[in-house]
């Protein structure tokens, strides 16, 4: 069990909150971290795996003229898919993971140009953006594994 995920959910679980989860790069592995802690169904309302752009709209809630603008791996995409997986999982706080684990890039963006975003409540969103030389390293499933974290470590901050 990763530690960090029992205390976001034993952190969730003390202010009643609950979270749901908006994954593309991840592809379901936020929610397993977080459902892999013993008492998580208080907390955990549920997750969607949407890889494919137009689930981003049809199942995030990602605005249209979001991803025409800015396309799926970008922190606006990031931003509304949390805010729109909170809103129809009906949690306290959503979280959302987008971006391009590799080995090729996508759609210009190189490998480990990555966003995870968190949207509470009261209406916040935090992005944190991994691109250019902040970008994360390492083959697909090191950077998958690092996105997890950095979601959860954001998650963490509500």
């Amino acid at each position: 069990m990763n530690a960090v995920a029992a205390s976001v959910v034993a952190q969730l679980a003390g202010r009643g909150l609950t979270v749901a989860a908006a994954e593309s790069l991840t592809g379901g592995l936020v929610c397993a971290a977080l459902t892999s802690v013993p008492g998580s169904s208080a907390v955990v309302r549920g997750g969607v795996v949407v890889y494919a752009t137009s689930l981003k709209e049809s199942l995030a809630g990602v605005p249209a003229a979001v991803l025409a603008a800015d396309g799926p791996v970008a922190a606006s995409t990031a931003a509304a898919m949390a805010s729109g997986v909170r809103d129809r999982l009906g949690a306290s706080v959503g979280v959302a993971t987008t971006g391009v684990a590799g080995p090729d890039s996508q759609d210009g963006h190189p490998p480990g140009t990555v966003h995870v975003a968190v949207a509470s409540s009261d209406g916040g969103v935090r992005v944190r953006s991994f691109t250019g030389p902040t970008a994360l390293r390492g083959d697909r499933s090191e950077v998958r594994a690092a996105t997890v974290a950095a979601v959860l470590e954001l998650l963490s901050e509500v």
